[in-house]
């Protein structure tokens, strides 16, 4: 019976590890390998995902991060005295409102299986935020630091997304 439950545990302490590779392996080629691994560990099915599921986590998490800047953006235009800064916050909550629906549709491309409609369909959700800082850059304006590093986050998603993508 022990030797039984010592090659059952070393059975399963091996696939756990091989999973653990996966993951790594599919976020070693993004710019950011660390955003990734942890958005991919932050599911828990993501042990049990093949490529194509590591993807759709990580489709998943760049999909929250284009909500929270939604609605970061939302709150700057409310709260901004600045009247330069609640029109741009306004373009930039609808580019990330856009990049939802744009991602939406990546993971129904990856889903069924169409991986460069996947793929361009992250390319133009990421569109939004480069528009979004471009817009801001050119107005002469400054977003406050946790919108800048949420931007960050939402882009080193993307980048993940696109290379993981992009090996399917």
């Amino acid at each position: 019976m022990p030797v039984l439950v010592f090659l059952l545990l070393l059975l399963f302490s091996s696939t756990v590890a091989a999973d653990d590779r996966l993951i790594e392996v599919q976020c070693h080629n993004a710019e950011v390998p660390a955003v990734c691994i942890q958005c991919v560990n932050s599911d828990p099915g993501a042990l049990q995902a093949d490529r194509v599921g590591i993807a759709a986590i990580v489709l998943s998490c760049l999909t929250n991060q284009s909500k929270t800047l939604y609605h970061d953006m939302a709150e700057l235009a409310s709260s901004s005295q600045d009247k330069n800064m609640e029109a741009v916050a306004k373009i930039c909550q609808k580019g990330y409102s856009d990049a939802g629906q744009q991602l939406g549709a990546a993971a129904q491309s990856l889903q069924s299986g169409d991986y460069d409609m996947a793929n361009e369909s992250v390319r133009e959700a990421l569109e939004n935020d480069v528009a979004c800082g471009n817009e801001g850059e050119s107005n002469k304006l400054s977003f406050p630091p946790e919108v800048v590093y949420e931007m960050r986050v939402y882009e080193e998603l993307a980048d993940a997304a696109l290379r993981i993508i992009d090996r399917l």
